[in-house]
């Protein structure tokens, strides 16, 4: 049994998963590139947006139909295995299901080459309970934001 200094150290069994996962992605496009390597970067987004339920699949499709709609010249792929939208090779915005790290809601997420920059200090991630018409448009401001 672990004692109280080593209780808790280390990667949980889901956060391994999650890296597994990221090599995996990263294999998978190997030695692609172009068009072959986009394909296959959007089958995998498709492929896990699909694998998702409930709220956690909600999120996903309608985060999918905006950056479509709103910012097309982002590429769908995957991130740690979750449905991510990037440029020039570099994630934007991706959505983390709360099954995935059973947390208590999905987040909508911005990573640093996002300009959502607002002074200093910005929120990055947003959580997101219901798919409202309200919440779509919030997510199309978002979306326009952090790519213009």
């Amino acid at each position: 049994m672990a004692d109280e200094a080593t209780r808790g150290a280390g990667f949980s069994d889901e956060e391994k998963a999650a890296m597994k996962q990221r090599a995996d992605e990263l294999r998978s496009t190997k030695g692609l590139k172009g068009a072959a390597k986009l394909a296959k970067e959007l089958e995998a987004c498709m492929a896990a947006i699909e694998a998702l339920d409930g709220i956690d699949g909600e999120v996903a499709r309608a985060v999918h139909r905006i950056v479509s709609e709103e910012a097309g010249h982002l590429d769908p792929k995957t991130f740690y295995g979750f449905p991510a939208y990037a440029r020039e090779g570099k994630v934007v915005i991706f959505v983390q299901p709360k099954s995935k790290f059973d947390t208590r809601y999905p987040t909508l997420n911005f990573d640093e080459t996002a300009t959502l920059d607002d002074g200093a200090m910005w929120p990055t991630s947003f959580a997101i309970v219901e798919v409202t018409p309200e919440v779509e448009e919030r997510v199309r401001a978002l979306v326009r934001g952090a790519v213009d």
